[in-house]
């Protein structure tokens, strides 16, 4: 008995002891809580230019503080996955590829004709240090992974691929930035120049040959980014469409008869032209009769 009593006490010292820590770790989870809150609070009422990110069932077109997006009705592709946010205008046959992000939440961006800015590439603007849109001209290519930070792009020009071109920055016309080139904050590239490194310096002269494929790069951008519109506005039952068309094309023999897609002149309601398609065994035995009879009557003759 006196065990068993020992027993039952070190069993209800230890409940009491775990449901202290269990207190004690509940109130300091509280209190933790608490204090992230108020710190939070406090960071929000410091900021500049307040902004809260809420979760929307699409980010291609989002609204800051009451403005959005305005984008041609001609522009050429703005792709599922891309984030066009805030004050943005984007021109006709301009394009926003997979995953890039155009934000005008603090300042305007305003994007010419014939533009594309490529994969995760990101524009931003400025309003804390300084003061500064982003302005970009068109037909300019700014490549996968380029960031251009409240700068300016003036007409026909190329940023390379993870090229920067940061605040205040100028790239003039027929000037191209090399991939992976920084150019830092109030530089101005002159018309007709090729700037490469980290920084950026003027290496040389753009050649005409270079110019030339720069023109092409444009229109061949435009017509791919016109393509892919086309299928990422296909719905679910054209998507079906096309696997069953993809699937027969390769699997169907090209001596047996090929579908042409053309509408039969005779169809009726979709449902086929009159005669041994409606008047089948069927749904009208007399006229399966009447078919075998003729039938009958032409291997006679």
């Amino acid at each position: 008995p006196g065990k068993l009593i020992n027993i039952i006490s070190s069993t209800k010292t230890s409940t009491k002891m775990t449901s202290l820590g269990a207190r004690v770790v509940v109130a300091a989870s509280n209190a933790a809580r608490k204090i992230g809150q108020s710190l939070d609070r406090m960071g929000a009422s410091m900021e500049v230019c307040k902004y809260t990110e809420r979760l929307v069932p699409s980010t291609r077109f989002v609204a800051v503080d009451g403005v959005s997006p305005t984008v041609s009705p001609y522009a050429a592709f703005v792709a599922p996955s891309a984030s066009v946010i805030g004050d943005v205008t984007l021109g006709q046959n301009s394009s926003v590829w997979y995953g890039a992000t155009v934000r005008g939440d603090v300042h305007k961006v305003v994007i010419g004709d014939n533009t594309s800015v490529g994969d995760r590439a990101v524009i931003h603007v400025a309003k804390i240090q300084g003061d500064f849109p982003s302005v970009i001209g068109s037909n300019v290519t700014i490549g996968p992974g380029a960031i251009v930070h409240a700068a300016t792009l003036k007409d026909n020009c190329i940023v390379g691929p993870s090229a920067q071109v940061l605040d205040g920055a100028v790239v003039e016309s027929n000037a191209i930035v090399a991939a992976g080139a920084v150019v830092t904050p109030g530089t101005t590239v002159k018309e007709g120049e090729y700037w490469a490194g980290s920084p950026a310096k003027m290496v040389r002269k753009v050649t005409a040959e270079e110019l030339q494929v720069m023109s092409e790069n444009a229109l061949d951008t435009l017509e791919l980014a016109r393509m892919h519109a086309l299928e990422c506005s296909k719905d679910f039952e054209q998507l079906a469409k096309d696997d069953e068309a993809y699937e027969d094309a390769t699997t169907r023999d090209p001596d047996y008869w090929q579908p042409t897609n053309q509408p039969d002149p005779s169809d009726v309601l979709g449902q086929g032209s009159p005669g041994l398609i409606f008047d089948s065994a069927l749904t009208n035995p007399e006229e399966g009769l009447k078919l075998q009879q003729k039938k009958k009557a032409a291997g006679k003759a």
